[in-house]
């Protein structure tokens, strides 16, 4: 099968990638739509030392499963893998199994080829009423949402998301939910003219003085964007990092402890809400893809999606 592949010589498509077989309770999935993230590009960076095929955003319909009912279904894939015997995967969950694996992350193919196993398990059905180009911003609709699992949010709190890209945006339009004082920041005027035509409030970074937010969410993928977030969260206020990206970040450790900042890490997140919300159109996606590419061009795909200020772009399996 094709497969965009990343090993010891770099990023390649590979036209006889073996189709995986799926274990007995898993089942095999025809990729139709997937999508790119940040962090599929700060892997080709050389973020967690992956070897393998790249991606984890993607809607498919199931093909072989021990559970003949599943067969024909539209669906999406939770990412991580656990054990399921340990003390976490049995009481959390597998996102922080010790030996979990990750779909195109960490340990486990991805879903940039044609074909992609997962346990059956790990699958959710697509609702009729999403259309696949909306049902691939399932799992970074997910991580939005683990926010809001995580922190209760006061509608009179002065929340900042800083970031207004693929991720950034998702984040915005998810808190806006609850939070009535809520602003999108950038770098460059450009970068905010989506948000702004979805009704998001957005700023400038630098219109604001340090110290002016009780919540603020880091989704730049950057040590620049991180640094402007922890200088904007106020004293006993709380800083949340999205961002996973190659290289080693400076934090200033002084103004975490003198101003006694909570801060929360946040990854992976619930897809039975979002694709509930995806179904409501409670979010806009389908604004944000900038670029659909075919699986043969998928190399061509990862150049235009490393682009500055280009959000999503897809990839279609097959012709």
């Amino acid at each position: 099968m094709q497969a965009l592949c990343l090993g010891p010589d770099g990023l390649r498509l590979r036209n006889d990638y073996p189709r995986p077989s799926p274990q007995p309770e898993e089942a095999l999935i025809r990729v139709l739509k997937a999508g790119i993230c940040a962090t599929d590009l700060e892997l080709v960076k050389g973020y967690a030392g992956f070897r393998g095929v790249l991606g984890h955003e993607f809607v498919g319909v199931v093909e072989e499963a021990a559970e003949q009912e599943m067969i024909g279904r539209r669906v999406v894939g939770t990412i991580n893998l656990g054990c399921r015997r340990c003390p976490i995967c049995i009481g959390s969950g597998p996102e922080h199994c010790p030996r979990r694996t990750v779909l195109g992350i960490v340990g486990r193919d991805g879903v940039f080829a044609e074909y992609l196993t997962l346990p059956v398990a790990n699958l959710l059905e697509v609702p009729a009423a999403i259309p696949d180009e909306a049902a691939v911003f399932t799992e970074p609709l997910a991580a939005a949402l683990r926010i809001r699992e995580q922190l209760t949010i006061s509608p009179s709190s002065r929340v900042a998301v800083v970031g207004p890209g693929r991720l950034g945006l998702l984040i915005a339009q998810v808190l806006a939910l609850a939070a009535t004082h809520l602003t999108l920041l950038g770098r460059r005027p450009e970068s905010l003219e989506l948000p702004a035509r979805l009704g998001i409030a957005t700023a400038l970074v630098d219109d604001f003085p340090d110290e002016r937010f009780d919540l603020v969410v880091e989704a730049t993928g950057n040590e620049a964007g991180l640094a402007e977030s922890l200088r904007l969260v106020r004293p006993l206020g709380t800083l949340v990092l999205k961002s996973t990206f190659q290289g080693t970040a400076r934090v200033d450790l002084t103004k975490l402890v003198v101003g006694e900042i909570t801060v929360v890490g946040s990854r992976c997140g619930p897809f039975a809400p979002a694709l509930r919300l995806l179904a409501e159109a409670a979010v806009e996606v389908v604004a944000m893809i900038d670029g659909e590419y075919l699986l043969a061009e998928g190399l061509r795909a990862m150049e235009h999606a490393a682009r500055p200020g280009v959000r999503k772009i897809l990839l279609v399996a097959g012709s």
